[in-house]
């Protein structure tokens, strides 16, 4: 079995659906994490002087899907077949879709600006996106509550991470989506999710 080690942030962000995949999985593996003011010391080390880094046997792997996508195929998380695994990537990317709208929201600094941009993503822009999330999961989803497959997947875990994001800055913005909601429970009813939840550091996104 091959060592792994994970190098991001001590927050969430890009390189939390990677810890929650070894979670799943009940794979152990060694969660290094940097605080803001120490990652300069550390970029250098870096292959393309950014995290999340995934060092595989203390071989280094870069970019947060990259690092994702193969830790799901490795622990069977990534579809059963090749049309599945299509259709993980196709929620996964519409998360992500969402997610770049949102990240003006973090880096702005102007209080009224970020706020007109706020108010502008959880009212016109998140929606758009959380419907066709709604969309996928009822297409292909089997009729569960699982994105792909009426099976975990790293969608599912993809999305619980990031939607956690937006429910912490708007706590009703899922309130609208019933089946996206179910699928978040979903997934912190499983068992190894669940302990992992509530053992982890506790971080703003």
């Amino acid at each position: 079995m091959p060592s792994y080690k994970l190098t991001y942030f001590n927050g969430r962000g890009l390189g939390e659906v990677s810890r929650l995949i070894f979670a799943a999985a009940g794979q152990k593996f060694e969660d290094v994490r940097y605080e803001r003011d120490q990652f300069p010391a550390h970029k250098a080390e870096m292959p393309l002087g950014q995290m999340p880094v995934l060092e595989v046997d203390g071989v280094k792997l870069p970019q947060s899907s990259a690092i994702a996508r193969y830790l799901a195929k490795e622990f069977h998380l990534a579809g059963k077949d090749n049309f599945d695994q299509a259709k993980v990537d196709a929620v996964v990317d519409t998360v992500g879709d969402s997610f770049k709208g949102f990240i003006p929201t973090i880096f702005e600094q102007d209080p009224v600006k970020k706020e007109e941009i706020k108010k502008k993503f959880f009212t016109d822009d998140l929606p758009k996106h959380l419907q066709n999330l709604e969309t996928l999961g009822k297409l292909y989803g089997n009729g569960g509550h699982f994105f792909v497959g009426n099976q975990l997947t790293w969608a599912d875990l993809y999305f619980y991470n990031f939607a956690q994001t937006y429910i912490e800055a708007e706590a009703d913005c899922l309130n609208n989506f019933p089946w996206l909601k179910q699928n978040r429970a979903e997934v912190e009813k499983q068992p190894k999710i669940a302990e992992y939840l509530k053992q982890r550091p506790k971080t703003q996104f």
